[in-house]
């Protein structure tokens, strides 16, 4: 029987809608440390991306109109992501200034939670909220 799923691939992934993928790429590396897995072009524009942090795939994305799509991202819909993203990094307050000098807005900055995490929260360039975190021992 053939696998449920392709080798080195979770069993759920974020698929998200971008407007500018080359952006969001550039966004991505230099906020999150993330780095470029598998770009798919077709004619040169880039219509399929897939990002990894910390050796798991935890990303993938399309600009929007890829492949007949008529999603947009949070921002181009003028709406509120109803969803946001927990990351654990390194450290919370370096992330945190780096994402906001790559263009992200700020949500909340750097504090110790009563939950046991530094926590902080931006928006990225497309409308997604991302919480960044690290457990304090």
């Amino acid at each position: 029987m053939d696998a449920p799923r392709p080798a080195g691939v979770p069993w759920l992934t974020p698929y998200l809608t971008v407007r500018d993928a080359h952006a969001t790429i550039a966004f991505f590396e230099t906020a999150f440390g993330f780095r470029v897995r598998d770009c798919v072009q077709d004619d040169g524009a880039i219509m399929h991306v897939e990002m990894t942090y910390q050796q798991q795939l935890i990303v993938m994305f399309a600009p929007e109109g890829a492949f007949g799509s008529a999603a947009k991202t949070p921002r181009s819909a003028g709406a509120i992501a109803p969803q946001s993203f927990y990351l654990y990094v390194d450290d919370v307050d370096g992330t945190y200034a780096r994402a906001l000098a790559a263009g992200a807005k700020s949500l909340s900055e750097p504090q110790d939670q009563f939950w046991g995490d530094r926590f902080a929260q931006i928006e990225d360039l497309d409308g997604y909220r991302w919480a960044l975190a690290r457990h304090l021992s």
